[in-house]
């Protein structure tokens, strides 16, 4: 998971001529393990560096799973798409929270849609990238630490509302503790308050503050 990397780095010529090498687009961890690979090649980073470029952690993956969950599992080892418990409706859900597109059979994901577990997993990696860099793009150059990001990526992976958010200007300003208590605000779906969300933005905002 990556924000957009300062770093002065030819490292998209590398990652291309792989590309073409194996015949295909290289996995988030296939990509995260090569820069890994390349910063100890070259002494643990390059010089130029302004701060570490933000990926989003094992805790944000876990916290993300721990609430998305990746219900509906069928007999037959498909997973099936479910209403938003607050609306009974839209935006129909499937898999790791995945709504909106979808990825495997064109369309929208909706009733009836259905999932191997391997494409569930797939599109929760491309997601966490999609929203990390969101998140990255949105706090700049704040000051922010592994767990803050992990815990922005998390409430971001489920509002969508990084951009907009007051808790957002917080962050950016280094209010931390007034950020924290933002989470909060973020506990209805449908116009009414939901236990889950209740408890999902108490552990994101546990989390931002650890």
């Amino acid at each position: 998971m990556t924000g957009p990397d300062p770093r002065p780095c030819p490292r998209k010529p590398i990652f291309d001529t792989i590309r073409k090498m194996i015949g295909r687009g290289l996995r988030q961890s296939e990509v995260d393990k090569l820069d890994n690979d390349i910063d100890g090649a070259i002494g643990g980073g390059l010089a130029g560096a302004d701060r570490p470029v933000l990926r989003v952690g094992p805790e944000g993956i876990a916290l993300i799973k721990r609430f998305e969950g990746c219900a509906r599992l069928r007999p037959d080892k498909l997973v099936e798409a479910y209403p938003d418990p607050g609306t009974g409706g839209e935006p129909w859900t499937i898999g790791w929270g995945a709504t909106g597109h979808d990825h495997v059979h064109g369309g929208r994901i909706g009733p009836g849609t259905l999932w191997t577990q391997a494409q569930c997993d797939a599109r929760l990696e491309a997601d966490l990238e999609r929203y990390g860099a969101e998140v990255a793009a949105a706090i700049g150059s704040a000051p922010t630490s592994q767990r803050q990001f992990d815990a922005l990526v998390s409430f971001h992976y489920n509002t969508g509302a990084i951009a907009r958010a007051t808790l957002t200007r917080r962050h950016r300003a280094g209010d931390h503790e007034g950020a924290a208590r933002e989470f909060a605000r973020w506990n209805k779906a449908g116009g009414r308050v939901i236990r889950g969300l209740v408890r999902r933005r108490a552990a994101e905002a546990a989390l931002y503050l650890s």
